[in-house]
């Protein structure tokens, strides 16, 4: 389901009208409620050119994934250049999930029901979220690796995969989170990258490397089918 980037400044500025007016839509609306018409109006462009940059609704939304990841890693950028420390590394790339997701909070939450199924072509485990879904696991690779950590070799290999399926998870509780200034979220954030980091340590004990590997088996089994 990608689509090509457009060639021109003018085709940049069309595609980033209309995504813009989907977003806005998506929100007052509802994804459902929206058509590609409705978008095509509210961007003052003809049908034709809105699917010419999108073909589908679906294609708005996986670019709405894409900006937020690319506004995301660029905001880690100086924290991953100049810390080693794997805590500070994954809380301060937790937290900007949120951050740099904060704006788009109502339409994450009007989008969420349509990606929470799992037929949808929408769904993060699914063919069509692939590529953004690597781009996401490699940038967790990026956290791991450039940290200073010692992490046996076999955790190492699953961590990026997990540590995305966390950052899923705390998407998940931030959309439904009320408190002011999406507190609690960073609150659990906070909680849980420190627990993980500490588990991660744990592993490199001996008498914890049976356990390690039926719990490492267990997570392939279940996750690795999933992306078949």
């Amino acid at each position: 389901m990608a689509v090509e980037a457009p060639k021109t400044k003018r085709g940049e500025t069309s595609r980033a009208v209309i995504l813009n007016a989907a977003l806005d839509l998506f929100q007052e609306r509802g994804y459902e409620a929206t058509t590609m018409r409705a978008i095509a109006d509210r961007a003052a462009v003809s049908l034709g050119s809105s699917y010419h940059y999108f073909p589908s609704k679906e294609h708005l939304v996986l670019e709405f994934y894409r900006h937020t990841h690319e506004l995301h890693a660029a905001a880690i950028a100086p924290l991953l250049a100049r810390e080693k420390d794997l805590a500070t590394r994954l809380r301060g790339t937790i937290r900007a999930v949120v951050v740099t997701c904060e704006p788009f909070h109502a339409v994450a939450g009007s989008i969420f029901s349509t990606v929470a199924n799992p037929s949808s072509p929408l769904n993060p485990f699914g063919g069509a979220a692939k590529p953004l879904r690597d781009d996401v696991v490699e940038l967790y690779a990026h956290v791991v690796n450039g940290s200073d950590a010692r992490i046996p070799a076999d955790i190492a290999e699953m961590l990026p995969l997990t540590l995305w399926l966390y950052q899923m998870g705390i998407l998940y509780f931030w959309i439904f989170d009320r408190s002011p200034g999406r507190l609690r979220t960073l609150e659990v954030i906070d909680e849980t990258t420190d627990l993980i980091v500490r588990l991660v340590g744990l592993a490199n004990l001996p008498v914890l490397r049976g356990s390690r590997k039926r719990v490492l088996g267990l997570m392939k089994s279940i996750v690795e089918p999933q992306f078949a």
